[in-house]
Parts: C-alpha cells; sequence; structure tokens
C-alpha cells in the first residue's frame, strides 16, 4: 500500500511540474515579434552574373517571396516593410569536377551566388550586407541545358532557406 500511495505522489509531483512548464517552439525556426514586426518589403534581385539565365531573377525572387509567404505571417509590401531585403544575383558558374582516368570530368557544378542587403527598421543593430552561395553538381554526360531548370529550383530553395534562417531564424 506504501508503494502505490508513492507512485500516485510521484505522478501527482509529475504532473504538477509540467503544468508549471511553459515550451514555446515555432516550426518555421522564425523568432519574429509579431507585435513589433508586421511586413517585409522583398525587391527585385537583378541578375549582374557574367553568365546570364534569363529566368533567374525572376526565379529566385519569387522563391524568396514564397519562403517567407509560408513561413512567416509577416506581409509583403512593396515599399517601407518593417524588414526589407535587397540584393543582386552576382554568380552563375559552371565549373568541371571529379577528373576522371582519361583526364576528363564526370562532374559538373553549377554555382548560384547572391549578395544580399538585409534592413531591420526595428533593430537596426541587425542589418547586414552578405554574399550567399550554393551549389549542386550533375553529371557530364547531361547537358546543361537539360538539367540547369531542376538545378536552380533546387538551389534556390537552399539560398531561401539561408538567407530566411540569417535574417529572422537568428540562427
Amino acid at each position: 500500500m506504501q508503494n502505490k500511495t508513492n507512485i500516485v505522489a510521484f505522478f501527482m509531483f509529475f504532473l504538477l511540474i509540467l503544468a508549471g512548464c511553459s515550451i514555446s517552439y515555432t516550426f518555421n525556426g522564425a523568432s519574429i515579434d509579431y507585435t513589433k514586426v508586421k511586413s517585409i518589403t522583398i525587391r527585385d534581385f537583378p541578375n549582374q552574373a557574367p553568365l546570364v539565365y534569363p529566368p533567374l531573377a525572376q526565379s529566385f525572387t519569387e522563391g524568396l517571396k514564397d519562403k517567407y509567404i509560408r513561413q512567416t505571417r509577416l506581409q509583403i509590401t512593396p515599399d517601407n516593410g518593417d524588414l526589407s531585403l535587397e540584393g543582386e544575383i552576382t554568380g552563375y558558374a559552371f565549373s568541371q569536377l571529379a577528373v576522371k582516368e582519361d583526364a576528363y570530368a564526370s562532374e559538373t557544378q553549377l554555382t548560384i551566388t547572391i549578395r544580399v542587403r538585409y534592413q531591420n527598421q526595428v533593430s537596426p543593430e541587425e542589418d547586414f550586407e552578405q554574399t550567399f552561395s550554393a551549389y549542386r553538381t550533375f553529371q557530364n554526360d547531361q547537358m546543361p541545358q537539360d538539367v540547369q531548370d531542376e538545378l536552380c529550383q533546387e538551389i534556390i530553395e537552399e539560398l531561401a532557406d539561408q538567407i530566411y534562417n540569417a535574417t529572422v531564424a537568428n540562427w
């Protein structure tokens, strides 16, 4: 009987401790104070890379906007947002990798580089200018024009994640 009383007392104590605990977790990783920050301005990112892939500028800008729309409650505004992102695509390059025994490359790497300027009107100390880069590789038996749309989409998603984490996730 004493053992049963101890078990009940332990569970009551455990439930009391659990009731006093509060865990706050957001699944999107954002740490935004929505009472102060309500909007974001994301300007078009022009393609200023030496090698220009025409659909990249619009695809990147839209991919970045989609990330903030899906992951936050911020309203995207054309001007004067509480947060602001602007910049340019500075690199779009193919490079040969993995040289085989016959001295020919077996893989090619596509790298996209973006320069970003971030401004936070509520907390100006968080402003920054930073370069982000991501890449994907593909086999040389594939033509770049056959794979670049898919590769660009994957790279855009990764770059959007990097920028999101650097701006509102505080990682």
